[in-house]
């Protein structure tokens, strides 16, 4: 696409975000022939391109990889992506749906106009009558506040400027983060010959593997994936969850807190303060691995009731063993003595909507929505963010059926405006 700087376009939809978010939702509005662009401030899948380290695959084997108008891969469908491949596939999808992106083009401010929004760029503006916001959940390390405290000579991180082990200075690392994130750098690290102590909080546990299966096939095949946001309890803690502890591999190997133990990572508890250069740690460890256990087999109950009620051949029962913390778990680590060189914060991420002004944030900075329908707005969407609809939408897999819903509300509204105006117009 030929890039000039414009002053004005205007569109009946903008989407904020060339990822598969915005992709897949770029697919649905053409399918439904809804004029529409994608504004991406840097290539498509930038944050695929930029802010992954080296090694990383997706967790979700590639059958899993599913977006509208495309198939997933055929030629391993049970392997896992690598960056560079996701990547690739993000650059080939685009072109196959033509999707009228425009890179390069940073969103500077998002306001309320009449009958619409103006989006304004660095490239131009854009008024449209429906925005679809689909720059995702991950635009910024959470890093706690207690990250002021560390002592300078201690190289502080997050995922997303971690590359390599080589990267790292000589000497022990800190991971501070159990999710998917926090294990596979603890392990990668390890294996380095970096000595590292993982802090443990509120994580999810899950095997790679279960009865012959992977475990993102019995979570998609007994329905635990279709559970819709408005099914949950609690649903601000559910969209909160850490991903699950779950690595890509070809061995499709689990990895998880014992595997962690056994290679000679020193486990902690969750991070509580940081008082003159010392970090303390919580004494909790036992009981939120304790916890991470419990719900694991509460899950695979239920998988064991789905393969029993549908007679599905899918291998024995298993159980794993319950997981191995110190008796006496480290309390303190003086980050000045010279023990730790790195810290790693693998503690999550959060949005960044500070160019958004619009009256849609939570004190959080979080936008309210209902399945993916800002609250407050006319034909205002989210998209990419999790448990957006259902627990699938954690995943790229999700995109596809949150897109066309958001689609549907959309084209539904549409129409429906076309018949008020003939009505006006006095038309039969």
């Amino acid at each position: 696409m030929t890039r000039q700087r414009c002053h004005r376009v205007d569109a009946n939809t903008v989407i904020i975000g060339g990822g598969h978010a915005g992709l897949a939702m770029s697919c649905r509005l053409t399918e439904r022939s809804i004029d529409h662009v994608v504004i991406e401030r840097g290539e498509v899948g930038n944050s695929w391109r930029t802010e992954r380290w080296d090694s990383l695959r997706l967790l979700t084997p590639n059958w899993m990889n599913r977006l509208p108008g495309q198939p997933p891969p055929v030629d391993d469908p049970d392997g896992f992506m690598t960056m560079p491949q996701v990547v690739a596939m993000l650059s080939s999808y685009a072109s196959h749906i033509d999707a009228p992106v425009h890179t390069g083009t940073t969103v500077t401010r998002v306001r309320g106009a009449e009958g619409g929004y103006t989006v304004e760029t660095d490239r131009g503006t854009w008024r449209c009558h429906a925005l679809v916001l689909a720059t995702g959940a991950c635009n910024v390390a959470n890093v706690p506040a207690l990250a002021a405290g560390v002592p300078p000579p201690v190289l502080q991180l997050t995922p997303m400027m971690y590359r390599s082990p080589g990267s790292l200075p000589d000497g022990g690392v800190l991971v501070v983060g159990a999710s998917a994130t926090g294990v596979q750098l603890a392990e990668e690290i390890h294996r380095s010959g970096r000595p590292v102590t993982l802090s443990v909080g509120e994580h999810v546990r899950l095997p790679r593997r279960y009865r012959s299966r992977d475990i993102m096939w019995w979570m998609d095949a007994a329905g635990v994936l279709d559970e819709r946001w408005d099914q949950v309890d609690d649903l601000v803690r559910a969209r909160n969850l850490p991903s699950p502890q779950l690595i890509g591999t070809p061995e499709r190997r689990t990895v998880d807190l014992n595997s962690l133990v056994s290679l000679g990572v020193r486990l902690v508890g969750r991070i509580g303060r940081i008082h003159d250069g010392v970090a303390q740690f919580s004494g909790s460890l036992a009981n939120t691995a304790a916890l991470a256990d419990l719900k694991l087999d509460r899950l695979l109950r239920r998988l064991d009731e789905w393969a029993c009620s549908t007679g599905a051949d899918v291998g024995d029962r298993e159980r794993f063993a319950p997981t191995a913390v110190p008796a006496n778990p480290t309390l303190a680590v003086d980050l000045g003595c010279g023990e730790i060189a790195t810290i790693i914060w693998a503690t999550g991420y959060r949005p960044d909507y500070h160019w958004l002004d619009l009256p849609v944030l939570d004190r959080r900075g979080r936008i309210v929505h209902h399945g993916g329908v800002v609250a407050g707005l006319p034909d205002l969407y989210v998209l990419g963010t999790s448990l957006l609809r259902t627990r699938r939408s954690n995943y790229i897999d999700g995109s596809g059926a949150d897109s066309a819903s958001i689609a549907d509300t959309w084209s539904a509204q549409l129409r429906s405006r076309s018949v008020d105006r003939r009505d006006d117009n006095g038309d039969e």
